[in-house]
């Protein structure tokens, strides 16, 4: 090593050296916080100056991360948050962790990651470890930030050090948090991997190296690429399943009895979350340029992005038991987060089979004790909506109740005996609900009275 990258070594390993996250939403604050909690003093940097704001009062907007933490940083001086990037001046190292979306063509988005290089670039100066979390493409480090960073005439690996880390965070995970998931961690030269390699290791139990930020990249898109191809799987045994009158859910209950060979995976009105829906489109789009056509990944896509029409249909099935067609009927749905337990709406299909049915002509609400509120920006062709209390009363007035979000808040045995009808596209009333729930793969029970209702 340099003197530089000797003295930034230095740093770390003495925890004295200046951390910076740029971006601090689900990924970016719990690192902060973790980095904080290392005894690493450290500075979140976001152009939302909500979330400034409320860093600086000692108050946490993301639940996986608690309040008390946030304030015990901020009384120590180990945390702090700015809109200006030029704190990047004083800084040794800084993480970026922002969005990297889609656009409408299945593009990847990367202004969010550009507009954050533009800022680090003005501020770069030597002795720098800048290392990217935001999942991309394989490349992006090498092809995209280098050569920003290397137009102001510093050299990677000797004046700054350049490497990708690819987030892992799971919100609402009670078992598997940012300091105890393993960190894969791929550098653009050696001296670059073992000193991004070293930041974790302050903050983070299991560092796992690997030869090349393109490796990094890679290892992100293949974890949630696994998971979409394997959940479009499962829905499109889910859908079969239901033209041939079997339960899935006891399919894959049974199925995950065998202790080798098999991993489950449960069908769901589609796939959301800021990663899962959207990594492997990036992963498409890169192989394409390389001339090869994932025809695997674009399958799974399909069949997900087709989840939310089925789930409609079922609606439509529902109602017409009871002669009442999806245009005009009240709409009760459950649950408007892309998981259970979070108010992440990000992706959700559940604001697809919202916009769905509103098209049809539904009257749709919806009640979620994570999303007070909806606006009307939110979800496709919509208007401004408030989550409705979950009451007796609000099941009995609606048609058709339609579980979307399985959160456990929610009084799901109330829910099944005050709703005239329901479609559970999460399987959290089970199979002995009765004939008046209809099941995502699985054949409805069928009794006299539905059976003359039917006729």
């Amino acid at each position: 090593m340099n003197r530089i990258a000797t003295g930034l070594f230095e740093k770390i390993r003495a925890r004295t050296a200046r951390a910076g996250v740029v971006g601090l939403g689900y990924v970016g604050l719990p690192l902060a916080v973790e980095f904080g909690r290392a005894g690493l003093t450290t500075t979140g940097i976001d152009l939302d100056a909500c979330k400034v704001e409320a860093i600086t009062a000692g108050r946490s907007y993301i639940p996986d991360v608690p309040t008390s933490e946030v304030a015990a940083l901020r009384r120590t001086g180990r945390l702090d948050a700015t809109v200006d990037f030029a704190v990047i001046r004083d800084l040794d190292t800084v993480n970026i962790c922002v969005p990297t979306p889609l656009r409408k063509t299945k593009d990847p988005d990367m202004s969010y990651i550009v507009s954050a290089a533009e800022q680090i670039t003005k501020y770069l100066h030597p002795g720098l470890l800048v290392v990217l979390e935001s999942t991309t493409y394989p490349g992006t480090t090498a092809e995209l930030l280098q050569p920003m960073f290397e137009s102001t005439g510093l050299k990677t690996g000797r004046d700054f050090f350049l490497a990708f880390s690819p987030e892992r965070v799971d919100p609402s995970n009670e078992r598997f948090n940012t300091r105890n998931t393993p960190k894969v961690v791929g550098g653009t030269t050696p001296d670059c991997l073992a000193h991004a390699a070293a930041l974790y290791g302050t903050a983070i139990e299991t560092i796992v190296p690997v030869s090349s930020t393109q490796v990094a990249e890679m290892v992100k898109l293949l974890e949630n690429t696994f998971r979409a191809v394997n959940i479009g799987l499962v829905n499109e045994i889910a859908l079969m399943c239901d033209r041939m009158g079997i339960d899935v859910w006891e399919v894959v209950n049974a199925a995950k009895t065998k202790p080798f060979g098999f991993m489950p995976f449960y069908p769901g009105p589609g796939l959301g979350g800021h990663c899962i829906p959207i990594d492997p489109f990036y992963l498409s789009w890169k192989a394409k340029q390389a001339g090869f056509e994932a025809r695997f990944i674009e399958l799974a896509g399909q069949v997900n992005s087709a989840m939310p029409h089925h789930v409609v249909d079922k609606v439509g099935e529902a109602l017409n038991t009871r002669r009442k067609a999806v245009n005009g009927s009240s709409i009760l749905v459950l649950g408007v987060s892309y998981k259970k337990d979070i108010d992440d709406i990000r992706e959700s299909p559940a604001l697809d089979v919202m916009h769905l049915l509103h098209e049809r002509g539904a009257r749709v609400t919806y009640s979620d004790p994570h999303v007070p509120a909806l606006r009307a920006r939110d979800w496709p062709n919509g208007h401004d909506l408030t989550s409705v209390a979950l009451t007796r009363d609000a099941l009995r007035s609606s048609d058709c109740v339609v579980v979307l979000t399985d959160h456990r808040k929610v009084d799901y045995g109330m829910v099944a005996a005050a709703a005239p009808l329901i479609v559970d596209t999460r399987n959290t009333l089970g199979a002995s609900a009765g004939p008046h729930v209809f099941r995502l793969g699985a054949p409805q029970a069928r009794t006299e009275a539905t059976e003359t209702a039917a006729m």
